[in-house]
């Protein structure tokens, strides 16, 4: 839609250019004046499509800028991992969403406010969560029946049945959200890493 869009933008300069043009023979000047304000607005345009194909930010900023993960990037920033997961990578994330966390902070009989200041438990959780390495969801299928290590040291489970794809008892429910230093394949539950 925003390519339809730059493109009549550009066919609208071009006839701008020409009516202009056409409007006053009889003043080369009043017509060079025309000409060169529309043609800047038409360059600009031009430039438009390469921001639609710029890399997308990191991990925590792509997680920041969606809907669904305020739970996520606030344990992110508290348990100080945004420097770690805006590193260079790549990291595999399996991101629970702000309902998956308030499911867990009911299971644990925890407020947010309480985990977040419990940095040692969050930071055992969130790196739970996080795989070493850029992990496509092609390759996450292969690894049925699997256990792959996570950052935390602590291994999960990768099963596959059919369409649906586990990470111990949670459910993929999307795959492959591109960061700059990894992917993120989100998840409807948080993975609490074994005791111990």
């Amino acid at each position: 839609m925003r390519g339809r869009t730059i493109k009549l933008g550009v066919v609208f300069a071009a006839a701008a250019l020409t009516l202009a043009a056409c409007g006053d023979d009889g003043n080369d000047e009043t017509a060079d004046t025309t000409v060169a304000p529309a043609e800047e607005p038409a360059d600009d345009m031009a430039e438009e499509p390469a921001d639609d194909m710029a890399e997308p930010g990191t991990i925590v900023e792509v997680a920041s800028s969606t809907e669904g993960f305020s739970t996520l990037v606030a344990a992110v920033g508290a348990a100080g991992l945004t420097e770690t997961l805006s590193g260079e990578g790549p990291f595999t994330v399996f991101a629970p969403t702000d309902e998956a966390f308030a499911t867990a902070l009911e299971t644990l009989g925890l407020t947010a406010d309480e985990l977040l200041a419990d940095t040692e438990t969050l930071t055992s959780i969130l790196t739970y969560h996080v795989v070493a390495g850029e992990v496509p969801s092609s390759d996450v299928v292969a690894l049925d029946g699997q256990s792959v290590e996570t950052v935390n040291g602590a291994s999960v489970e990768i099963t596959v049945d059919g369409e649906t794809v586990m990470v111990n008892d949670a459910t993929v429910t999307a795959v492959d959200v591109e960061a700059s230093n990894g992917v993120i394949h989100v998840i409807d539950a948080v993975l609490l890493p074994p005791a111990g």
